[in-house]
């Protein structure tokens, strides 16, 4: 999926448990399937899971990385009404593999592109006591920093700009029809100035399928829990667009009592990438390559 695309497999995972933590001894080791851009996932034995960075970086910055995430994830594991991967072990950099990487939790259930959920009001309602629940959490005087998704819109223009750039090449490709690039640019120009009213809150930041896990009808569990921060009240609306079909996606507004703005700057937030991994991942990823689509063709029609 990546230039710099670091490869793991399951007998690398092995022969790092075995010199690392021998405890884990004869564990079985499969990996796991998964749309994820990040990490590989194996699992180990029935409870544990470790995650492998997919892409190369310097090993002390990507250590960093996986401490702050680990710190984040215990953290959630605090206050989330749900299932989620709590962190157990930080592995070293061997056995061929240049970067360290992480243990968690298992948590099981089906990922939300296998099972989709966007059709059922108690999903939604789970989702929302999720949401519901990080926000209760305080962010005990801590702001948003950083430059991903949840500080400030027009921070991202040159982003966008790349990725109106980009769509405009997936036309006359025979794997999906042609983005409407100028009214996508239009909207963009329209969501970047909505302003920002509340105070950050905690906030998961990724609530795309990948990342949720589906029990029957109902939230099982949320994945990808190391970005967990402070952020604009907004952001992890963005799964009323990634998960939710018309119905269940006013039953989460509904009950997290979102305003007109608030609702506007979630589906600004879902915009912002669902741009970004249309083309990005149209040939690597063709999974997301759709969330994207499907997540914008939800947003247009909103708009009409």
């Amino acid at each position: 999926m990546h230039d710099d695309q670091v490869e793991v497999d399951a007998d690398t995972v092995a022969a790092l448990i075995e010199e690392q933590f021998p405890r884990w001894r004869g564990r079985a080791v499969r990996r796991v399937s998964s749309t994820g851009t990040v990490n590989a996932i194996f699992r180990i034995g029935d409870d544990l899971s470790a995650r492998f960075p997919l892409r190369a970086s310097d090993a002390a910055q990507a250590l960093t990385v996986l401490e702050r995430e680990a710190r984040a994830g215990a953290e959630l594991a605090q206050v989330s009404p749900f299932p989620v991967p709590e962190p157990v072990a930080l592995g070293r950099p061997g056995a061929g593999f240049p970067m360290p990487w992480s243990v968690q939790t298992w948590v099981s259930g089906t990922d939300a592109f296998t099972a989709d959920p966007g059709g059922s009001d108690a999903f939604a309602e789970d989702l929302a006591a999720f949401i519901e629940a990080l926000r209760k959490a305080g962010t005990r005087g801590r702001r948003f920093s950083g430059g991903g998704r949840g500080g400030v819109l027009t921070d991202h223009d040159e982003w966008m700009a790349t990725c109106f750039e980009e769509s405009e090449r997936l036309s006359g490709r025979p794997d999906g029809a042609p983005l409407d690039v100028p009214r996508l640019r239009r909207l963009w120009s329209r969501f970047r100035t909505l302003p920002r009213t509340g105070a950050d809150v905690m906030s998961h930041g990724d609530l795309i399928p990948g990342n949720v896990l589906v029990t029957g009808d109902r939230l099982g569990g949320v994945l990808d829990t190391g970005d967990f921060g402070p952020a604009d009240p907004a952001l992890d609306l963005v799964g009323a667009w990634h998960l939710l079909r018309p119905g269940p996606r006013e039953v989460l507004r509904r009950t997290l009592a979102c305003d007109d703005l608030e609702w506007e700057r979630g589906k600004a937030w879902a915009f912002e990438q669902a741009m970004g991994v249309v083309w990005y991942y149209v040939d690597s990823n063709p999974t997301m390559s759709a969330m994207g689509r499907r997540t914008l063709a939800r947003i247009l029609e909103s708009t009409e």
